[in-house]
């Protein structure tokens, strides 16, 4: 249980640290040219979409198997995952909605995604890391092998 809802929390950290970066610093102007978006979002609605998807990722994530888990593994997941969901931010919101610029829309929010699922994969890497023997070197110098829990 400890896991999933630290793998829950590195998805809030990635995503909301990742998409508020984007909205409101780095593309900016870009966001503002959007005219159906709110000029002051609902932070609690965005909260309970990434507990929603947070805790959707961290259970397929803890039901693949802990054979080839990695941090590498971690972020493919991040990757393949994200890819899902960015697709639908970048091109069907595209193909729905009025946006500025279709090329551009596109650009901006696979980057962002890209970050984001990265940011996330690295996280989640962590939380689910498979501990390897730790090396512990007694008074005589004798050195034991210990499995970290």
């Amino acid at each position: 249980m400890k896991k999933h809802v630290l793998a829950v929390l590195a998805y809030g950290v990635a995503t909301f640290g990742t998409q508020a970066l984007s909205h409101f610093a780095v593309n900016k102007a870009h966001y503002a040219a959007v005219t159906y978006l709110r000029p002051d979002p609902i932070f609690p609605l965005g909260v309970a979409t990434m507990l929603i998807q947070g805790s959707i990722l961290s259970y397929l994530y803890s039901r693949l198997g802990t054979q080839a888990r990695s941090m590498r593994h971690a972020v493919r997941f991040g990757w393949l995952t994200g890819g899902f969901l960015v697709s639908y931010i970048a091109w069907g919101e595209a193909a729905k909605y009025v946006v500025p610029a279709i090329g551009s829309w596109i650009a901006v929010e696979v980057i962002a995604g890209f970050a984001q699922f990265t940011l996330y994969g690295l996280l989640l890497g962590f939380v689910y890391r498979i501990p390897g023997p730790a090396t512990v070197t007694r008074g005589n110098g004798i050195a034991l092998q210990a499995h970290r829990s």
